[in-house]
């Protein structure tokens, strides 16, 4: 069935646009916090809602991104489009089809440049029948994950870990380890010099101070950082932003006094349960690579769960030329962060 004409119309009010989001069950990187949080950066947020003879049938924040020339501008759209009705299966394909189309005709016609790049929150095997639609090469988020359902139980949940996690949950919890919400600036700022540390070790990039205290700042209520303290000093931590449906793990982190603890699960664990008190049915831990904390995140579950992955809608034929340039600029990007960290390294251990 071809997708059905839709009407696409800018949103410009933000408490609007979270109530209907969050009214449709919408992924916590559609909110507008989130779109606000990418705009300090590169990226331009639009709001789109979708209608059908004027009932709501959809929404997609898309960020828009200029490029170098001679490419124009990007246009992505994270864990969206929001589809009215998503819990529905009876005719969801044609749905997510007509909503999808809608937003990807908007951006030609008012961003154009090289295309547009979509990465629902759709289960694999979801049918997105797209014109010229094709799948990404190129992803951010990505497409295998955990996702923990929390119409369970706790006992359910904990019944589904390895031993060990399951384990240290319990013991935390006749310990009393000081586990708690971090609310403050101040509190977000030493729960990064965990971070760092984290990153130090595990050898991975980090956006300034600023950005995360922007994402604290943004989302407000829908942030969720918990930490464990150690002497009064976070020494673990775990980030999610929250929705009326799913809470989406950002960060997560320890240092050596965190690991010494076996505080890592405990405190993730808190997250799960905040999301599960207040109601809400699903706790995304955002993508499993081949990696340690992608083996911690498996011993959480007895699954795995694949997403749709990136759907690409090329506008113009330097999309393709594009496509074949990002993956080694990444990698360029990749090399030039590690020659700065050994340059840091040396510049350290010669006291200069």
């Amino acid at each position: 069935m071809a997708p059905t004409a839709l009407t696409a119309d800018l949103v410009t009010d933000r408490d609007a646009w979270d109530r209907e989001v969050q009214a449709l069950g919408g992924h916590p990187l559609q909110l507008w916090g989130w779109g606000q949080v990418k705009a300090a950066g590169a990226w331009t947020p639009h709001r789109l809602r979708v209608t059908d003879g004027g009932v709501l049938v959809g929404l997609a924040q898309v960020l828009v991104r200029r490029l170098p020339a001679p490419f124009g501008r990007l246009s992505y759209v994270p864990r969206g489009p929001v589809v009215a009705g998503d819990d529905d299966p009876a005719g969801l394909d044609e749905r997510r089809a007509a909503v999808a189309a809608a937003v990807v005709a908007w951006c030609r016609a008012n961003v154009g440049g090289i295309g547009i790049s979509l990465e629902p929150d759709w289960p694999a095997g979801a049918g997105v029948a797209l014109e010229r639609a094709r799948q990404g090469a190129s992803t951010v988020l990505v497409p295998t994950t955990v996702v923990l359902d929390l119409t369970k139980t706790p006992d359910e949940l904990l019944a589904d870990m390895d031993r060990s996690p399951r384990h240290d949950i319990r013991k935390a919890a006749r310990d009393g380890m000081d586990i708690r919400r971090v609310t403050t600036d101040d509190e977000v700022r030493a729960v990064l010099e965990v971070y760092k540390e984290t990153a130090r070790r595990a050898d991975f990039a980090l956006h300034s101070d600023e950005y995360y205290l922007s994402v604290h700042r943004e989302l407000g209520e829908q942030s969720v950082l918990v930490a464990a303290y150690d002497v009064g000093e976070p020494v673990c931590f775990s980030w999610c932003i929250n929705s009326s449906r799913t809470s989406f793990q950002l960060y997560g982190g320890g240092n050596a006094a965190g690991r010494k603890l076996r505080a890592t699960t405990p405190t993730y664990w808190r997250t799960v349960e905040i999301a599960q008190q207040d109601g809400l049915t699903r706790f995304d831990f955002n993508g499993l690579l081949n990696d340690g904390i992608s083996d911690f995140k498996r011993s959480l579950a007895k699954h795995e769960d694949a997403m749709i992955g990136t759907v690409d809608v090329p506008f113009s034929p330097t999309y393709d030329v594009w496509s074949r340039l990002l993956p080694t600029a990444k990698r360029t990007v990749r090399a030039l962060r590690g020659l700065r960290r050994g340059e840091a390294a040396r510049d350290s251990a010669s006291g200069s």
